[in-house]
């Protein structure tokens, strides 16, 4: 007997079946499709080919254009200072020269590392400020700078060293749950205030604010930063304001690069006093500090050539023959001719 319920029924039964059938074919040909796609010789060639490189933001014109933003960084910075030289009454073990050999280590194993310029600095900085508050044994002195660059480079950079690879460069000395432990440790003695100002937050504010030719800047930077570098590693430089570490890099590295020659008519005033302007720094204040940074310089680049001579007269031997006219010719005339 016909029945129109039944046969109702039937066909959606039917067509239930037979979108579920189609689903399953869908599902599975665009599958494969995929499977064959990631399988080919091109595609595998493609991955090959890929880079692993770290992407970064560009510069904001509107926050290094804005002087409220410069004005901020310069009356937030003492915050993030040390306040009195720690040598003299918070650490009984430890010596400036230790200091100086581990922040020399350090700067070897963020550049080997390539990282960002901000995490040495930025290191040294929660190092110094850490130094100030506890009293620690120069056999620990090692392990604080692992954790204040395994800090650092957590906020400056996209893939920041490991505890174990810290590890690695210390010979194996500590074991990563060590660090782990002391990183709590560093933590709350900065009471977790991380985002301290450092003078590679200002080298754009300054250098967009000087009459630079353009061909030039990225060399400029390049000295700068390595001034900054050179700065960290001296406790003298420990308490100054970063704006000063800064600014007088910036001039070092201008007046070493010669792009202050008085043939310049651009520059209008001196070059000191519009460096004092922009950083609301004294003009004595800042020539001072920009003659101490350039001796620093010149002390670094005596020890490199000591070292030089050394590595040199082991090599050649005790007869040292031709060492001196060698060394001549090695010894750079001019500062733009130092690879920095």
């Amino acid at each position: 007997m016909f029945c129109p319920a039944t046969l109702f029924l039937r066909f959606r039964e039917e067509n239930y079946y037979f979108f579920l059938s189609s689903f399953f074919f869908f599902f599975f040909f665009f599958f494969f499709f995929f499977f064959y796609l990631s399988e080919s010789p091109s595609t595998m060639e493609l991955l090959c080919l890929e880079m692993d490189t770290n992407i970064r933001a560009r510069p904001d014109p509107n926050l290094l254009c804005d002087d409220r933003v410069l004005q901020s960084l310069l009356t937030i910075e003492e915050r993030f200072l040390p306040q009195y030289s720690y040598f003299k009454g918070v650490q009984k073990d430890i010596q400036p020269f230790m200091r100086r050999m581990v922040a020399t280590w350090m700067l070897e194993v963020c550049e080997e590392q390539k990282c960002e310029e901000e995490v040495f600095p930025l290191a040294m900085n929660y190092l110094d400020r850490f130094l100030a508050m506890v009293p620690i044994k120069k056999c620990n002195l090692q392990l604080l700078g692992a954790v204040c660059m395994f800090l650092a480079s957590k906020l400056k950079e996209t893939r920041p060293l490991t505890a174990e690879k810290l590890c690695i460069y210390t010979d194996n000395s500590i074991r990563p749950q060590e660090l782990l432990e002391w990183e709590l440790v560093v933590l709350g003695k900065l009471k977790w205030n991380l985002a301290a100002v450092t003078p590679n937050d200002f080298i754009e504010h300054i250098v967009r604010r000087l009459p630079l030719p353009e061909d030039k800047l990225a060399l400029i930077r390049k000295h700068v930063q390595t001034f900054i570098a050179l700065c960290a590693t001296d406790f003298r430089f420990a308490m100054y304001p970063p704006s000063m570490i800064a600014t007088g890099s910036v001039g070092a590295a201008i007046c070493g690069l010669q792009l202050d020659s008085p043939d310049q008519s651009q520059w209008g005033d001196s070059l000191t006093d519009l460096l004092a302007k922009i950083t609301n720094t004294e003009v004595d204040v800042l020539k001072e500090c920009q003659e101490q940074i350039e001796r620093v310089l010149e002390s670094s680049l005596r020890e490199g050539r000591q070292q030089q001579q050394q590595q040199q007269q082991t090599q050649r031997g005790p007869s040292g023959k031709g060492l001196d006219e060698l060394d001549q010719s090695s010894t750079p005339t001019d500062v733009r001719d130092v690879n920095l």
